[in-house]
C-alpha cells in the first residue's frame, strides 16, 4: 500500500508539471501569435524614364602628338643657355649654344678655300675656250670646286650642331644645363612637348569594334580638373586586336586650348556611340544579378504579390509550381480548426463594415519580378523588360527579402543614382 501511494503522488507530481509547462507553451503560442507581423526596413526609388547618349567608357592616358627629350648630338660646352624651364617656345628658336670658335674659324677658312676655287675654275674655263689648256686640267679644276664646296657644307653642318634650337612650337620643361657644362653626344638638355592638341591612348573590348570609326565624336575627364571636359574625335583604330585581352587599342586627339593636360595624366574617356535613347532607369544597387537571371523587388499591396511573372525563366517557374503545390497541401492539413490569415483579414473587414469604420489599406509587401538589364551609366542600369514606369523598387535592403515579406518604406538615406558620379574629397 505505501508503494502504492508513492506511485500515486509520484504521478500527480507529474501531471502538475505537465499542466504548468503546457499552460506556459500555450503562453508563449500565444504571445506569438498576438506579436505584429515583422516588418523590413527598405529603401524605394519609383522608376522612371531617362533619356540616354549610349557611350563607350574606357580608362585612357595622355601623351603629347609631339615630343621629345633635347639632347646634343656632338660634343662641346655650353656658351649659352637661351631659355627658362617651362617656357613656351617657337619652331627653330635657339635655346642651347655650345662654343663653335674653333669651328667658325675652320668654315671661314673653308670659304676662302671655296671662293679661290671657284675663281680657279672661272678663269681655266676662259683658257680652254682658247684652247690654252687641256680638257684634263678643266676637270681637275671643277672637281677642285666640288671638293670646296662639301668640306665647306660639311664644317657649316658641324656649327649649325652647335646651335640646339626647338623643332617644333611646345613647352619646355625643367633643365639642369648650366653655361660652362661640358655635354656630351646624347646628354639630356631638356623635354619640349607639344601639348594643343594633345592625344589619348585607350583601349576597348572587340565587341565595340563595330561602333568605332575614325572622326567619331569623344568626351574626356581628368580628376585633376573635376569640373572640365575636353572633346575631340577619335583619331586612329589599331588594325590589331591584343591576343591577351582581346582589347583593340584607340587613338583619340583631344582640344587642349588651355593647356591643362599634360602628357602621362590619366583621364577616362567616353566615346559617343549612337542616336540618344530612353530607358527606364534604377540604380544598379537595386538589381540583384543572380545566375538564372537578374532580379528586383518591387513594393506592391498584399495580395498582389502572387501575380504571375511573365519574365520568370523556365526551371524557376517549375520550382515555383511545386512550391505552391507544397503550399496548397500544408495548408490542408494544418486547417482543421485553425482559420487562414485570409479568412482573419476578411472577418476583421466585415467587422469593419459592419461597425461602419473605413477600412485600413492593405500592408505593403515585397515581389520578386525577373528584369533584362541593359547599358549602364555612372551609378544607373537600363531596365529593357519586366519593369513598367510608376513601379516602386527597392533600391537597399534586399537581403532581407522574399516574396510577401512586409515592408517599412524609410527614404532617408538612399544609394547613389547619378549618371555621372564625380569623386568626393575624403
Amino acid at each position: 500500500m505505501r508503494w502504492l501511494k508513492l506511485f500515486g503522488i509520484v504521478i500527480v507530481i507529474l501531471l502538475i508539471i505537465g499542466g504548468v509547462k503546457a499552460w506556459q507553451i500555450q503562453k508563449v503560442i500565444a504571445g506569438f501569435a498576438s506579436a505584429p507581423e515583422p516588418q523590413v526596413a527598405v529603401s524605394t526609388l519609383t522608376a522612371s524614364y531617362a533619356d540616354w547618349q549610349p557611350e563607350l567608357t574606357a580608362a585612357g592616358s595622355l601623351r603629347a602628338i609631339r615630343g621629345v627629350n633635347l639632347t646634343t648630338e656632338v660634343a662641346g660646352l655650353v656658351q649659352t643657355v637661351a631659355f627658362d624651364s617651362g617656357r613656351e617656345v617657337k619652331a627653330g628658336e635657339r635655346l642651347v649654344q655650345l662654343n663653335a670658335d674653333t669651328d667658325i674659324a675652320k668654315l671661314d677658312a673653308l670659304k676662302v678655300a671655296l671662293n679661290l676655287a671657284e675663281i680657279n675654275l672661272k678663269r681655266d674655263r676662259n683658257q680652254r675656250e682658247a684652247d690654252a689648256i687641256s680638257q684634263a686640267q678643266l676637270d681637275s679644276t671643277e672637281s677642285a670646286l666640288a671638293s670646296a664646296k662639301a668640306a665647306y657644307a660639311e664644317q657649316a653642318a658641324l656649327v649649325a650642331k652647335k646651335s640646339i634650337r626647338a623643332p617644333f612650337d611646345g613647352r619646355l620643361g625643367i633643365t639642369t644645363v648650366n653655361r660652362g657644362q661640358y655635354l656630351n653626344p646624347g646628354d639630356p638638355i631638356v623635354t619640349l612637348q607639344q601639348l594643343d592638341p594633345i592625344h589619348v591612348d585607350f583601349t576597348l573590348p572587340q565587341q565595340a569594334l563595330t561602333q568605332l570609326k575614325v572622326g567619331q565624336k569623344v568626351r574626356a575627364k581628368s580628376d585633376s580638373f573635376p569640373d572640365a571636359e575636353f572633346t575631340g574625335e577619335i583619331a586612329a583604330i589599331n588594325p590589331l586586336v591584343d591576343t591577351d585581352t582581346r582589347n583593340i587599342q584607340v587613338l583619340a586627339t583631344l582640344r587642349n586650348p588651355q593647356k591643362r593636360l599634360l602628357p602621362g595624366m590619366f583621364a577616362t574617356v567616353n566615346v559617343i556611340a549612337g542616336a540618344p535613347a530612353r530607358y527606364l532607369t534604377l540604380p544598379q544597387t537595386a538589381v540583384t544579378f543572380n545566375p538564372y537571371g537578374e532580379t528586383v523587388f518591387v513594393v506592391v499591396p498584399r495580395g498582389s504579390e502572387k501575380a504571375p511573372d511573365p519574365n520568370t525563366p523556365p526551371d524557376v517557374q517549375r520550382t515555383q509550381a511545386l512550391a505552391a503545390i507544397d503550399e496548397k497541401i500544408k495548408a490542408k492539413q494544418a486547417a482543421e480548426g485553425k482559420p487562414e490569415p485570409e479568412a482573419k483579414a476578411a472577418a476583421a473587414s466585415s467587422a469593419e463594415i459592419a461597425t461602419g469604420k473605413p477600412a485600413e489599406p492593405p500592408p505593403l509587401v515585397a515581389r520578386q519580378v525577373f528584369v533584362k538589364v541593359g547599358p549602364t551609366r555612372g551609378d544607373q542600369v537600363a531596365i529593357l523588360s519586366g519593369l513598367k514606369e510608376g513601379d516602386v523598387v527597392v533600391t537597399s535592403g534586399q537581403l532581407k527579402l522574399k516574396t510577401g515579406a512586409r515592408v517599412e518604406i524609410h527614404n532617408e538615406v538612399v544609394p547613389a543614382n547619378a549618371p555621372d558620379p564625380k569623386l568626393v574629397d575624403e
